[in-house]
């Protein structure tokens, strides 16, 4: 089973070229798997050991663990795709997880910063190389929308700046092209000033103090450090960046669509999930434009509020 595990993960790693986040993830959930299934037989187990009956035992302990739905529901998707891997490679006949229902989840609306809470963050003081990366870090990854692992996986052969454009390599190793503004073109040029005094051992965009690729984890305890200091009461992790970057867009009157292509997703049913606006702009929006809402004098009233760009691009 281990021997199984470890083609699985390498093929997620080289082949669909999925975050360092995922990988470990995908690795945890599959290695409690595995220790409940020798649990079980009371020996090592193998990939065809597993049956429909093994994995909703694994279901029920985490169940009985007080484990979240949520937790089980990603759990159970990852046996679903790397018994699918399997089968696809011909080490099983069959999908044990393929049949089993899924947890059924709430559906809650993603994160996403005001711009004023946006300006604080993006406000980095000083103008030592460490700051000036840290701007260009925060500008970009709201900004562009890109995700983390994106952004640190930047190489210099990815920048036009003349254009203020991106290549970014998503997930799937898709490829696709990302504009950025003007403030992000600013920070960034400030930074690439000072990047070689950082002394950089390849040819990444965003390096440490000591020349190295930046990790997501940096850009993780960047972002806590900048959410301590502007004392803001919401939740912010690099993620929130991007649902704010979608959720502004479809405020200001970007096509779904659009935004689709700009985040990447597959599906636009993912992009949704990024995206929400207020019920107050909402009822404005439906003021503003059903014929049968509102009088005509009332619409002029009640005309919807124009959402200012937090800076000019």
């Amino acid at each position: 089973m281990q021997r199984a595990v470890s083609a699985f993960l390498r093929h997620l790693a080289d082949e669909r070229n999925v975050s360092a986040h995922t990988l470990r993830a995908y690795a945890s959930d599959l290695g409690q798997f595995t220790a409940h299934m020798k649990a079980v037989l009371g020996r090592a187990p193998r990939p065809q050991d597993a049956d429909h009956l093994m994995v909703r035992s694994f279901l029920a302990d985490l169940h009985r663990e007080g484990r979240r739905k949520s937790s089980a529901a990603r759990k159970l998707a990852a046996l679903r795709t790397f018994f699918r891997y399997l089968q696809r490679e011909g080490v099983v006949s069959r999908n044990p997880a393929r049949a089993i229902l899924s947890p059924r989840l709430e559906r809650r609306l993603a994160s996403r910063l005001d711009d004023a809470t946006i300006t604080a963050l993006l406000d980095v003081p000083g103008e030592g190389p460490g700051p000036l990366r840290a701007r260009a870090v925060l500008e970009l990854l709201y900004g562009t929308g890109i995700r983390c692992a994106e952004l640190v996986g930047l190489d210099m052969g990815d920048l036009d700046r003349g254009g203020r454009m991106l290549r970014v390599l998503g997930k799937g190793r898709k490829e696709r092209v990302v504009p950025f503004g003007r403030p992000a073109q600013a920070a960034l040029e400030a930074y690439l000033r000072v990047r070689p005094s950082l002394r950089p051992r390849d040819d990444a965009v965003f390096v440490s103090s000591n020349g190295s690729r930046l990790t997501d984890r940096y850009v993780r305890k960047l972002v806590a450090a900048r959410t301590r200091a502007v004392a803001t009461a919401h939740r912010v992790s690099p993620h929130v960046f991007r649902h704010s970057f979608a959720t502004h867009l479809l405020q200001r009157g970007a096509d779904l669509r659009a935004i689709q292509e700009l985040l990447g997703h597959a599906s636009l049913s993912t992009t949704q999930r990024y995206t929400h606006v207020d019920t107050p702009y909402l009822m404005a929006v439906y003021r503003q434009a059903h014929p049968r809402a509102v009088t005509a004098v009332d619409r002029q009233k009640a005309a919807v509020p124009a959402a200012r760009p937090r800076r000019s691009s």
